[in-house]
């Protein structure tokens, strides 16, 4: 067993975190990125005893591993998703999940903030979102786009509700849950044949066809709400196969080469 409950502050070194990394790997259950965001944790706390004078000061690193390409919903996928219901012919739910793959495929939103945006978040006159719940607890604004825009007021006129009233219900008109919006999605997702069922699979696939359609890095880490750029580094890490599409069309020497095809100096022979 590698803890030891009784080893005092001042006695853990950098030796003893190389300890803790080797128990949780051999444990064979727990991954590179999970061991990470534990070594994230105790920096916090032990850099502060560290700032205090509790133990001696060294570096805590975090170990190297290899990212999982996140995988996305395809252009396909999403127009099988995207197409409209006939808002006469189908059930509220079914429109009312259209809506939602629109919202999030504009926004990036994870779920949590998606089922606790109002009404009043909504701002039309100025095409702005503001989010309430995000996962640093920070309140942030965001765009709305000029599609989503559409979607949301005709989307209003059947939702009805005052502004203080959550945008996505059920048909009762009560506040969507998390567990009851996955189930949701994933039988609208199979509806339409699309095998994918994951919610979080648009918050992929946003940032990588944002990159992909030349979106600068720093307005996506604002939009999704990155407090650092290390993980939108991370999206442009795992999607640079796709980056390879249209290459020759926006690389520079590709561009160059052209025009002095077209002036080309004739050589004497």
């Amino acid at each position: 067993m590698f803890y030891d409950t009784t080893l005092p502050c001042e006695s853990v070194t950098k030796e003893t975190i190389y300890k803790y990394i080797e128990h949780l790997q051999n444990k064979g259950t727990v991954n590179d990125v999970t061991i990470n965001s534990y070594l994230r944790g105790i920096r916090v706390i032990f850099y502060y005893f560290m700032e205090m004078g509790y133990m001696p000061k060294f570096s805590i690193r975090l170990i190297k591993c290899d990212k999982e390409i996140k995988e996305t919903y395809t252009t396909e996928e999403l127009d099988r998703l995207l197409k409209k219901p006939d808002v006469k012919k189908t059930g509220f739910a079914e429109y009312r999940n259209w809506v939602i793959v629109n919202y999030l495929l504009a926004t990036g939103n994870r779920l949590r903030t998606l089922i606790n945006l109002k009404w009043v978040d909504v701002d039309f006159q100025n095409d702005l979102i503001r989010l309430t719940t995000t996962k640093n607890r920070q309140q942030q604004l965001i765009p709305l786009s000029s599609t989503l825009k559409t979607v949301l007021k005709e989307y209003r006129l059947y939702r009805k509700g005052n502004a203080d009233d959550y945008v996505f219900c059920t048909q009762f008109g009560e506040k969507l849950q998390k567990g009851g919006t996955e189930t949701a999605i994933r039988r609208y997702n199979h509806k339409r044949g699309v095998t994918k069922r994951s919610i979080h699979l648009f918050r992929h696939t946003f940032a990588k066809l944002w990159i992909l359609n030349g979106g600068d890095i720093f307005r996506l880490q604002k939009i999704l709400g990155h407090s650092s750029l290390d993980i939108v580094k991370e999206y442009v890490n795992m999607f640079s196969t796709d980056l390879q599409q249209n290459f020759d069309e926006f690389n520079p020497l590709e561009n160059i080469k052209v025009k002095q095809k077209r002036s080309s100096i004739k050589m004497n022979d």
